[in-house]
């Protein structure tokens, strides 16, 4: 075996990939249950592929068959219908995971120096994850699918100028049609997975690169013994390799129960317009996307004007790639700032989510005023930061970790 082995490593570097991202890559000790999250992602990320993979082979990109062959995957297909639930659950399931990692990062400071690159690599797979996942939601075309994709590419019509051709060519057609349906869904299972792949490559590599972050906030390279190993720094194989499993575990739990017993989750993950065929002339009373991009929704609804509605939208997403030049708190961690940033990150986040849930719902009045007043306190959240992280008083970092 060893032989073999120095056979492999003249031609290929696998011990050495082996040794710097797994057993010589040292993580710093005291990381807790929100770092599982990462793996997460990547363990659902496996599952999209495979699953994806295997439902191609059923399925017909086009406007006649597509809604036929979803059904013929359910019903007919030798465990479609398992298949089809790993793969609409994983959407749902990635998201999940995606945001409580994001979440993880705001907490801990995660997108500070040096790490400015790891954090702007996740934001462009964030962004790909979301092109992937609307990409995807038309392929069913159902009458959610049809509708939702309707309402968000007409979105592009506001901008000045080239708005109505550049709605037109992402269309390929002056109307939602099979075309569009076979260009998503060459973009959804070709292109757009090839980029995330890529992006989520570069990403772990950024992160090894200058090492992860902790809870602390401290950087574990600066206190190392006399053979250059951190001090507070363990190999992440065996041991966070094997503490994830407890995480993959609980998790695989979890998302094997929405599957099995509720993988519509009472029509936030399939909704019940979405078992109609699509019909272009028939409107649902009330169309919405997915639950995963009803914040940025309803953000878009809170503005009266279209365009600028439109240029919120973006905006709302634009802001997070500039974050890690916004924060100018000494300290990198939650445990360590001030008050005035934690009341600032949760206030953030619950407005993130009530905006969630409004994205849901039918607009009125009242909600559409709520939309607008979470709409102002989530751009607080960045817009301020320059000044409230610059000039909150901190707590003294520890020159180690601290557990």
């Amino acid at each position: 075996m060893s032989k073999f082995m120095d056979w492999i490593d003249a031609r290929f570097p696998a011990t050495k990939m082996w040794e710097d991202h797994l057993s010589k890559y040292y993580a710093p000790r005291n990381f807790n249950f929100l770092y599982f999250f990462g793996s997460l992602a990547l363990l659902v990320l496996v599952n999209q592929i495979v699953t994806g993979v295997w439902l191609t082979m059923s399925f017909t990109p086009s406007a006649e068959e597509a809604f036929a062959s979803v059904e013929y995957i359910m019903r007919d297909v030798e465990y479609g219908w398992i298949l089809r639930y790993l793969h609409s659950t994983g959407a749902s399931a990635f998201f999940i995971v995606v945001y409580l990692h994001m979440f993880r990062g705001l907490l801990y400071g995660s997108y500070q120096k040096p790490r400015e690159l790891v954090w702007l690599f996740g934001m462009l797979i964030y962004l790909a994850l979301m092109a992937e996942a609307f990409m995807g939601y038309l392929l069913p075309w159902g009458q959610m699918s049809y509708w939702g994709a309707q309402v968000i590419i007409s979105l592009f019509g506001a901008i000045p100028v080239i708005g109505d051709d550049l709605t037109q060519w992402i269309r390929g057609d002056y109307l939602i049609s099979g075309i569009t349906l076979n260009r998503f869904f060459a973009l959804h299972v070709v292109a757009l997975p090839i980029v995330i792949l890529g992006l989520v490559v570069l990403h772990i590599l950024a992160l090894h690169e200058v090492g992860s972050n902790n809870p602390d906030g401290v950087d574990i390279k600066k206190k190392k013994d006399e053979n250059g190993i951190p001090l507070d720094g363990i190999p992440f194989h065996p041991y966070y390799t094997v503490k994830d499993i407890v995480g993959v575990v609980v998790f695989l739990f979890v998302f094997c129960a929405v599957v099995f017993f509720f993988p519509e989750m009472g029509g936030y993950f399939l909704e019940k317009p979405n078992f109609e065929q699509a019909n272009a002339f028939k409107t649902p009373e009330h169309i919405a996307p997915v639950w995963y991009f009803t914040p940025f929704y309803a953000i878009l609804r809170a503005v009266p004007d279209k365009l600028m509605g439109v240029i919120a939208m973006g905006a709302a997403i634009a802001v997070l790639f500039v974050l890690p030049w916004l924060d100018r708190s000494p300290v990198r961690s939650m445990r360590y700032k001030g008050w005035i940033s934690k009341v600032f990150l949760l206030v953030f986040c619950v407005a993130f989510v009530i905006l969630g849930v409004l994205g849901v719902l039918a607009p009125t009045p009242g909600r559409t005023l709520l939309s607008q007043v979470c709409t102002v306190l989530y751009f607080a959240y960045f817009l301020l930061m320059p000044f409230y992280t610059r000039l909150e008083k901190t707590k003294p970092v520890p020159e180690r970790v601290t557990g």
